[in-house]
């Protein structure tokens, strides 16, 4: 019997980064410890009450659609989805049903598949659409009783939902689209996507094709696990509700008492996906124009505005890493990865230096492993990249060994080396310290020569055979001159001791 093949559409929910709501004008800002503040007669949904549209969330998303290869409408307009829960106080929600403004589109990501290969697949799109945020339900999990509280400080947030065709084939393939979603939206500006904000959720819908004995392709009715809001909690989720449903087949034998859509939620303690309700329809919710706001129109000229906005996409960018700065596919993939600024970075320094490779090794292990421990961003990075580049400038030209190199770095993160630019520290560093690469061969040979015959135990030893007994030597030259090339050191004692 041949396998089961998943398929698998995400409803991703991503947060506008925007200064106020979508329809009013109170602060869009995440504030867990004051429930309620953050509220007006608009969204408390209070009789009278008028929505005006944000601007800047109609920008946002247009930019976010046309890099997702979307088709912007000529004509977009509002409605009211229709459903009661306690942190809806409408009762509706303002959203797009039939007109949204960002249809097709498409998203291409690097899988990696068991046996190691990397496959590029192309997640179609259904369509983007802008709807305003519910508020949040607050339940106690005490156990020591049943109260929940409500709290509308998210209600009206402007909220882009993003909907693939269900073309994702795996819980792998669906955590790596998601990655790259959150990627992209951080790139653009549109959302700073803080899972643990809540300002990107995703919504799984997955079943399975599965063929019966009689050799007949059967799909298992169509499951959705809702508002998952982790990477690692929307592939555990999907490997989980997978193989249930596979158990669920074999048990029935692909004969369904009921083939209805249903929603199902994710318990991460456990490790389970638990049913919550039927499925509602778009019937169920009474789609109805929103007779509060106007429809908007997009020119052509105001959507090409748009477009002059967009950044380069992080997957161009790491293709173009490889291809022109002779990157790995790995080391371009951190970089990139680690956002926006972080390769802006890198490629000043690259830029500045010009040694790609140089650069993005420094970059990728020193100076992300400073932010890492340091817990810091590399806007507040206290070497620019113009000082970084100017350090490795002068390792590339012979000026500076690696080691002495890495020590200036050393002491630029410790603030020493003066008041002046990075530039004037690194010389003020490199002189007060002495790590100037030693230019004089005759000089190295002197000093290398005093070293053995203060050391003749250590020479003799190499001289028999052991090849360890020349570190010691090694290190003696380096401490007499800290800018000498340890390569050209060993070699120069090798030449003496084994002519």
């Amino acid at each position: 019997m041949p396998s089961p093949t998943t398929i698998i559409g995400l409803e991703v929910h991503v947060q506008l980064q925007t200064r106020t709501k979508i329809f009013c004008g109170c602060a869009n800002r995440f504030n867990p410890d004051e429930p309620n503040v953050q509220t007006c007669p608009v969204c408390l949904g209070l009789p009278g009450a008028l929505p005006v549209m944000n601007r800047r969330a109609l920008e946002l998303s247009v930019r976010a659609g046309l890099a997702l290869s979307g088709t912007i409408a000529g004509l977009t307009k509002w409605d009211r989805k229709q459903y009661y829960y306690p942190d809806l106080p409408k009762a509706y929600q303002i959203s797009q049903y039939d007109l949204p403004f960002c249809q097709g589109g498409h998203l291409d990501v690097d899988v990696e598949q068991e046996n190691g290969e990397i496959q590029s697949r192309h997640i179609r799109l259904i369509r983007v659409h802008l709807e305003e945020d519910a508020g949040k339900n607050l339940h106690d999990e005490s156990g020591r009783g049943g109260d929940s509280r409500v709290d509308l400080n998210r209600a009206g947030t402007p909220l882009l939902e993003i909907v693939s065709e269900p073309d994702i084939r795996s819980a792998a393939e669906a955590r790596r689209y998601l990655e790259e979603i959150r990627l992209l939206m951080v790139y653009l500006g549109v959302s700073d996507c803080n899972m643990q904000e809540g300002s990107l959720r995703c919504d799984a819908n997955v079943n399975l094709e599965i063929s019966n004995s009689a050799n007949e392709s059967i799909r298992t009715p169509i499951v959705e696990v809702k508002n998952l809001n982790s990477f690692r909690g929307v592939e555990a989720a999907l490997v989980y509700e997978i193989s249930r449903q596979q158990r669920e087949f074999e048990q029935c034998g692909g004969i369904y008492a009921d083939t209805a859509k249903q929603t199902r939620g994710w318990d991460a303690d456990r490790g389970v996906t638990f049913a919550q309700r039927g499925k509602e329809e778009a019937s169920d919710y009474r789609y109805f124009p929103d007779p509060d706001l106007l429809p908007v129109s997009f020119s052509d000229e105001w959507i090409e505005i748009q477009r002059a906005e967009l950044c380069e996409p992080p997957a161009d960018r790491r293709r173009r890493f490889v291809a022109e700065l002779g990157l790995s596919e790995y080391d371009a993939g951190v970089l990139v990865d680690r956002g926006r600024e972080t390769a802006d970075y890198f490629e000043a320094v690259a830029t500045a230096c010009g040694d790609a490779k140089q650069a993005a090794n420094w970059v990728t292990q020193d100076v992300l492993r400073e932010l890492n421990e340091r817990e810091e961003t590399i806007e507040s990075f206290p070497i620019d990249a113009q000082g970084l580049a100017s350090l490795l400038g002068m390792i590339t030209s012979g000026d500076l060994t690696t080691r002495s190199g890495r020590e200036v770095f050393s002491s630029l993160m410790n603030n020493q080396g003066g008041d002046g630019s990075i530039v004037e520290r690194i010389a003020s560093i490199v002189e007060e310290r002495g790590l100037s690469a030693v230019a004089d061969s005759g000089a190295l040979e002197t000093v290398i020569d005093a070293v053995i015959s203060r050391n003749e135990k250590a020479a003799e030893d190499f001289r028999g055979g052991k090849d360890a007994a020349i570190g010691k030597l090694i290190g003696e030259v380096m401490r007499e001159v800290g800018g000498a090339d340890p390569n050209a050191v060993r070699e120069t004692l090798i030449s003496r001791l084994r002519p």
